[in-house]
């Protein structure tokens, strides 16, 4: 039996706001979902067009009590079962994660279009959402799961030259996302997560401006696009997933990117940055993926 996807996620702010912003219907619709209807102990549901299977509610509640909260999710014909911990760690709050049911890697990766599939970068996007919302930033974004369009806009506060080399960087690019990254970085040059050596479909950088422009093209046809502009001393970033069969569109790869653009807004913006992120758990991950050490 495949074990649990689990990870734990550090956030700056007391563990009230964070219980709080977790079971208020109106904090929901937030950070995590289009509909939300909580009425603890007895219900906790979100539904809507940023949520897997999201045409109903499909949650049913074990417990909340304690900084405790469990649920059956019903996804894909099955139940899964959710589970949130929060503790005092400090002057911060340690979220501990956890979903029974879900596919390993590799699965993952063969059936990407199916609900169970998108769980692991649902809840990377979610929870990252949750950073910014306790930690009093807006949201980043949220994926629209009826539509088959993905670009975003996102204002960073830093230096447009300081943007790019975050991206065009694979050493700093590792650093704020969290996953291995390894690039040959000139056009025509192979880009990917993890290493080169052992990925038979890199993606492949085609094009790349200095100081604007990074554009990765997949052996599928999807193409990841960055592109940077000055904004009132500042940077707007604008990050645009094409390529696609709208039947079809990659939602799953889309919310991963996300979940990334958050993280590399807090590391440009937060003093003492470290990542939010402290421990990543799906079965079947390859030694050396993930990489945790921006402490």
């Amino acid at each position: 039996m495949t074990e649990p996807m689990r990870f734990e996620v550090r956030l700056r702010a007391p563990i009230d706001e964070v219980w709080h912003a977790l079971t208020d219907p109106g904090a929901l619709r937030v950070w995590l979902s289009e509909y939300a209807e909580v009425d603890l102990p007895s219900r906790y549901e979100f539904w809507g067009r940023y949520t897997p299977e999201g045409d109903r509610p499909r949650q049913r509640l074990l417990s909340a009590e304690d900084n405790l909260l469990r649920f059956v999710w019903a996804l894909g014909g099955k139940e899964t079962v959710v589970e949130i911990a929060l503790k005092e760690d400090g002057d911060e709050t340690s979220l501990a994660f956890s979903q029974s049911g879900l596919p390993d890697y590799a699965t993952m990766l063969a059936d990407s279009y199916s609900s169970l599939s998108l769980m692991h970068t649902f809840w990377a996007l979610s929870v990252a959402n949750l950073v910014d919302h306790v930690e009093g930033r807006p949201p980043i974004a949220r994926c629209d799961l009826t539509s088959p369009l993905m670009s975003e806009e996102v204002r960073i506060d830093a230096p447009r030259g300081e943007v790019y080399s975050s991206i065009a960087d694979p050493d700093v690019f590792t650093r704020w996302f969290g996953a291995r990254i390894e690039a040959e970085t000139h056009v025509g040059g192979r880009w990917a997560m993890g290493s080169l050596d052992k990925d038979p479909d890199p993606a492949k950088i085609v094009d790349l401006v200095p100081g604007s422009k990074m554009s990765l093209a997949y052996q599928d046809g999807v193409v990841a696009s960055w592109e940077l502009e000055d904004s009132d001393g500042g940077t707007k970033l604008t990050f645009v997933q094409s390529g696609f069969s709208d039947e079809k569109p990659p939602y799953g790869m889309w919310m991963g990117w996300l979940s990334g653009l958050a993280e590399l807004r807090r590391f440009h913006e937060l003093d003492s940055w470290r990542s939010s992120w402290v421990d990543v758990h799906l079965e079947g991950t390859p030694d050396g993926l993930i990489t945790l050490d921006g402490k």
